[in-house]
This record gives C-alpha cells, structure tokens and sequence, in this order.
C-alpha cells in the first residue's frame, strides 16, 4: 500500500508577498521549502487559505509520488508547522466553530510555545515534554477546561501523523488527560423563572430568555429556531438549524448552519405554554414590524423568531452581554445566559421528571452527559434508592 505524507507547512511573509513553507526532511535533515502564494501582504483570509491549500497539496503530491519510490517519511518536523498543516486538512470535517478555536490555538499558545522550543519535533516530542507544555499553560493562568482542549486538538493531530505512518506511536496516549474539576452551572428557582419571564416582555432578547428557560436551548438553538419549522397547531418545533458567527475578510458575519453539535441536538420537542404564548406575540409583532419599517425591514432572516424590529437577527455575544445587563436593569440575581439551560433542567429534576427524558430534551448525546452535569439534582433518583433499601429492611422486620 502506498504510503502518503501529509507535510507541515506554514503561512509566511517575505517582500512583501505571501508564501508556504513546507517542512520537508531530506538525508536526514529538516529543510524549508518555499512555494509562493501569488498574493500580497493583506490579502484576504479565504484568499490565503485557497492558495495556501492549493499549493501545499500540489507540492505534497510530488513528494509522495518521489516516497513512493522509497519507503517511510520522516517525522522529524517542527511541531507548530505540522500542527498548521493538520488543521488546514481537518477544516473540512470540522464544524465552524470548533476550527476557529483550534486556529486561535494554534496561531497563539503552540506557536509561541513551540517556536521556542525548536528542538521538539513530531518525531522526537515526549510524554514528559508534553506534560511540560500543558504545565506551561497553566502558567499562563489557563482553566483545566481550556488544557482540555489542547489535548484533544494535539491527540488528534498525532493520530493522524499514526495513521499516516509518520509515528509507531501516539505520544499522547502515554499522556494522562487533565482532570477537569465538576461544574455546577447556577440556576434560578421555578419563582425566579416566571419573575423573569414576565418582567423582561418589553426586552428585545425576552424571545430569547424564554427559548433559553422554557425549553433548555443552548443559545446557538435558541437564535436558529424558524418559523418554518414550528408547527403551531401541533405545538411542537423542530431544531435543525444553529447561527455561528465568523469573519470573512475581517467582517463578522452571521451563519445558519443546518449540522447540528451531534446527532440527539437535532430534535423535534414539544412547546410549553409560555414559549407557545411568546410565539404568537413575536410574530404578531414582527408583522407589524414589517408594515411599520417597510424598506427598512430586513427581509433576510423573515424565518427567524429571534430578530429584532428591524428584522435583523440577534447577534450572540449581543445576547450574552445583553442578559448581564438586563438582569442588572431588572434586579434580579446574576446568572449566565447558558444558565437559564441549567434552571431548565433543574426544574424538571425536581419535579422528578426522569433523567433520560431530561437528557432527550436538551439534546445531550448520551444520558451519561446529563447524569455527569445534574446527577447531583436527581433527588428523584437518590429518593427512589433510598425507597428500595427501606422497604427491604421493612419486610424483613414485618
């Protein structure tokens, strides 16, 4: 079978105009191999990644046809280069969000880290070198959450250089995942829900604040629901569609994308009474929206629910920031906006709803996510073991 080498390679500038250089080893030394962009310092981002993917894949294609001929590539490359290479071949399967984290990643802490430390290749990096690296991030006052994340991004791209024949090993299998401390989300009482449900009628985000509490959105969900696809006679609402923003040429932009986080996220639910209640009145309102600012109604996002009386859709940090402000308007305890996802499932929890048909509901993929995040608020659960140790001794006694 013949073996294909995926070379690292990074975007540089030099004159002026831009270039890949491609990490190549020959007679056992690292040597960098210039290829020109055709393009100019300040050229766009999608500019760059197109010519830089075109040019990369040409030169890789060379260069398997010559290992073809002779055997096993080497690993001996630099480890920010080849981690460039691997999120640029990843990008396709990779969801938008999840790619603009691991590039901020990636172009900031790997390459501050390991620009200086030039030594580490894909080859020669340890499990005691990699332990170093996360220790420095620590350093750097990172969260065992974000190390997480480095973690996977790193496994992942050694797996591939395994696949690929580079490695004999995956150097992070031997690498102990951070342990991330439990996180207990806040949430609000069944009281302070419906105070807050009914004190922030008058707020732009109110559509929001009741998709978030009343049916357990993540905000994503919450800013993707659609007219289209709620069946108001059958009062229910099929969720198929999130909004992530990006840039595009240095312009934020916002994106409805129909590829849900997993399988369970897209899911068709029943609507509760005052989400049903807020739908009617959204889209009483932004029909006369429509009649009031004629021209200047945005007719982009007619299929959302959460627009503005412009008609333009919500924007997420908007969001976010917004419901600190209007909590603090309003008087009410501080929560996060992801928080009214954890009142959600706490009310439920304790109104002893089952686990599994709490888990269904916010579209986690298995029940074990949601046992992970809320068992702690299953008195149902604990009551109900309880009940069963109970009646044993009460037979036993009877």
């Amino acid at each position: 079978m013949a073996i294909k080498a995926t070379l690292a390679a990074s975007v540089q500038k030099k004159n002026g105009r831009l270039h890949a250089v491609i990490q190549v080893k020959e007679n056992g030394k690292t040597k960098s191999v210039w290829r020109a962009l055709g393009l100019p310092e300040g050229a766009s981002q999608t500019q760059v990644n197109k010519a830089f993917r075109k040019v990369v894949t040409a030169y890789e294609e060379e260069y398997n046809k010559r290992l073809a001929r002779g055997g096993r590539p080497d690993a001996d490359i630099p480890i920010f280069p080849f981690l460039c290479a691997y999120l640029e071949k990843a990008k396709p399967r990779l969801q938008v969000s999840t790619y603009k984290g691991y590039h901020q990643m990636v172009y900031s802490r790997v390459q501050e880290y390991f620009n200086a430390h030039p030594k580490l290749t894909v080859e020669s990096i340890t499990p005691k070198d990699i332990e170093a690296f996360y220790k420095w991030l620590f350093g750097k006052g990172l969260k065992t959450g974000s190390v997480i994340h480095y973690h996977t991004l790193l496994h992942s791209a050694f797996q591939q250089a395994y696949k690929d024949e580079l490695l004999d090993v995956n150097p992070f299998d031997r690498v102990e995942r951070p342990k991330k401390s439990d996180f207990h989300g806040a949430h609000y009482s069944e009281d302070e829900l419906v105070a807050l449900f009914e004190m922030c009628r008058s707020d732009p985000i109110w559509p929001c604040v009741v998709l978030a509490g009343g049916m357990g959105l993540r905000r994503s969900e919450v800013l993707g629901v659609r007219w289209s696809r709620i069946d108001m006679d059958k009062r229910t609402v099929l969720l198929d569609t999130k909004i992530v923003e990006e840039k595009t040429d240095g312009e934020p932009e916002l994106r409805a994308i129909e590829e849900m986080k997993n399988k369970s996220s897209r899911r068709t639910l029943p609507i509760p009474d005052p989400v049903y209640e807020m739908l009617e009145t959204i889209r009483a309102r932004q029909e006369i929206n429509r009649k009031l600012f004629r021209g200047s109604y945005n007719r982009t996002w007619d299929d959302y629910v959460c627009t503005d009386e412009l008609g333009n859709l919500m924007r997420p940090n908007f969001v976010t920031d917004h419901f600190s402000y209007l909590l603090k308007k309003l008087g009410l305890r501080h929560i996060r906006f992801h928080d009214l996802r954890h009142t959600f499932a706490s009310v439920l929890l304790s109104k002893e709803v089952p686990l599994i048909n709490v888990s269904n509901f916010l579209g986690h993929s298995t029940i074990s996510t949601t046992a992970n995040i809320y068992a702690h608020l299953d008195k149902a659960a604990k009551q109900s073991s309880a009940d069963v140790i109970s009646d044993i001794f009460r037979k036993e006694q009877a």
